[in-house]
């Protein structure tokens, strides 16, 4: 197993507490803040994920709108 190096080790811990941090600081929040925050993620992460699977299916296809068909020859 490697080592990470120092700055790897800085970058993670750093993400971990801002993670950590947002996560409490959330639940102390108005809620209808909380809840349009929350919303907000919710419909970004469903665009996010929608999009990158679009993508992926548009780059199987051929120009003529085709999907790629794999065959194999004997």
């Amino acid at each position: 197993m490697t080592k990470r190096s120092l700055r790897q080790r800085l970058v993670r811990a750093t993400m971990a507490l801002a993670l950590g941090g947002s996560a409490f600081q959330l639940s102390g929040c108005d809620p209808a803040v909380r809840d349009t925050l929350l919303t907000g993620l919710e419909t970004t992460t469903q665009s996010l994920s929608s999009a990158l699977i679009s993508a992926f299916f548009l780059s199987m296809q051929d120009g003529d709108g085709s999907i790629d068909s794999l065959t194999t020859t004997q």
